[in-house]
């Protein structure tokens, strides 16, 4: 019987070190490996804006290659750049730009589309809507922890800030989210690992 032979695919480690050597079909394919999740980050962040979102994030990712620690997480990297990317959006279409603290106010008060909440079932729509009516720069955190599984030590990477002050915000940010998620009727009377709970498992069906 003839063996069948199967190419190895190359993990991220072996693309990472092609990359570093000037293999730009490496870092293609491994840009390419993060498409799915940077499209999910911006349909959400920014609606309708995802697809260019993407792109401006991946050639960011390029074109500064020389600032990523190789002992770094490559995903939390991009997801670096993707948040910077989000809040630049939201700033260009600020009537005052230098004024405004984006960052600050929610996707709701920026006049963010809903078109991908009301496309959800229930649940999934109440979550969304929780996250519109928070600070963007809470979203944005929440996003990372609970849709990118983004650990402290990333997100701290990620945002360029200590690792406490990461994980101050996320605390703040979860409780925002909470008290926004109960008062729209979506969970009630659960505790914090509770509700962490709930939030993954719908995150879990949104990826589907």
């Amino acid at each position: 019987m003839t063996g069948v032979y199967v190419a190895s695919v190359p993990g991220e480690k072996e693309l990472l070190e092609a990359w570093d050597r000037g293999d730009e079909r490496a870092a293609q394919a491994l840009l390419t490996r993060h498409f799915d999740r940077l499209f999910r980050f911006f349909e959400l962040s920014a609606p309708g804006a995802a697809e260019d979102l993407v792109q401006e994030t991946l050639l960011a990712a390029l074109e500064g290659r020389e600032r990523y620690r190789a002992d770094a997480n490559f995903g939390a990297y991009l997801m670096g750049i993707a948040r910077k990317k989000v809040l630049m959006y939201w700033r260009t279409r600020s009537r005052r730009p230098r004024e405004v603290d984006v960052g600050a106010l929610s996707l709701e008060a920026l006049g963010a589309s809903a078109t991908s909440v009301l496309a959800h079932r229930d649940a999934e729509r109440r979550l969304l809507l929780a996250l519109r009516v928070i600070p963007l720069a809470d979203q944005l955190l929440l996003q990372m922890h609970y849709w990118d599984a983004l650990t402290g030590p990333e997100l701290a990477s990620a945002l360029d800030v200590p690792e406490g002050t990461v994980r101050s915000r996320l605390r703040s940010a979860k409780a925002r989210l909470r008290e926004c998620a109960e008062a729209n009727g979506s969970t009630r009377g659960a505790d914090a690992d509770s509700f962490d709970d709930w939030v993954r498992s719908l995150r879990e069906r949104l990826h589907r």
